[in-house]
């Protein structure tokens, strides 16, 4: 469970990126956190595993207080994606970069040898298990700042615009994996402007402006509140445009998944035949 109290943070420059923030992320939970550049986003996901400490409040992970431990205690069980892939990734093999967490948590030889062959199918690098990632393209890196990560199986998995970058293959693939990761109750953080991606996966949705958070409901709820995601700077999933376009014909607004709108529309062509 992650618990944030009343959290306020300013950088060295003195710029307040969180002002009062107050949350409750169940274990267990998917949670897609949108706004605009500088809303703070990613400081408070940075918070989730110690990167960031709160100027005042506090952040708790499973009742631990993020001030009372160690950046490397979190983030055994707290792994975080960074939104570039750069800042994350220094070995010199795509197969070391994953190795690499596994080996410093004290995980044995041969469960190394299966996690990073687990993690290398899964997000389709295994041609490049002995290449450098600084060789790959952008999205291949992501992937395997991804890899890296999901290689160890942390509790929480915190991604920062997870999507960049992706085609539509290895957006469905993470899709999949996330839900996978539901059923096992592990909590899901991403931060993301991919209001389509967020829209198929339907998570709990956080809105935030101004380093505070000015909505928090479901992906239904917010993905088909037109004003509140104006004052965001977001736009209606594809699917939410059509039907509140089509709400003059009596079909309903909230509809953001693809295959509802499906079985919504055949079933109303079908009534009117």
């Amino acid at each position: 469970m992650i618990e944030v109290e009343d959290v306020y943070f300013s950088y060295p420059n003195n710029v307040e990126a969180l002002k009062g923030v107050t949350l409750t992320i169940k274990e267990g939970e998917f949670v897609a956190i949108m706004g605009q550049n500088g809303a703070g986003k990613t400081t408070l996901v940075k918070h989730f595993n110690g990167l960031l400490k709160p100027s005042r409040g506090l952040v708790r992970i499973d009742n631990v207080e993020t001030t009372k431990t160690s950046v490397a205690a979190l983030a055994k069980n707290a792994g975080f994606v960074f939104q570039n892939p750069d800042h994350q990734l220094f070995s010199e093999t795509v197969e070391e970069e994953i190795a690499f967490a596994l080996k410093n948590f004290g995980f044995k030889k041969d469960i190394v040898k299966q996690r990073i062959n687990w993690a290398l199918n899964l997000l389709g690098l295994t041609q490049y298990r002995k290449t450098s990632p600084f060789l790959l393209s952008g999205g291949e890196r992501k992937r395997v700042a991804l890899a890296s990560v999901l290689a160890w199986n942390p509790k929480t998995l915190i991604l920062d615009e997870p999507t960049i970058g992706q085609d539509y293959r290895q957006k469905e693939k993470l899709r999949q994996f996330i839900l996978q990761m539901q059923t096992q109750q592990k909590t899901v953080v991403i931060v993301t402007h991919d209001v389509e991606f967020v829209a198929e996966c339907n998570p709990r949705v956080l809105l935030m402006k101004e380093g505070k958070i000015m909505a928090d409901g479901k992906g239904t709820e917010i993905l088909t509140n037109q004003e509140v995601l104006n004052q965001s700077s977001i736009v209606l999933p594809q699917i939410a445009q059509v039907f509140h376009k089509l709400s003059h014909f009596g079909l309903p607004k909230n509809i953001i998944d693809l295959y509802e709108a499906k079985n919504i529309l055949l079933k109303t062509l079908e009534k009117r035949q």
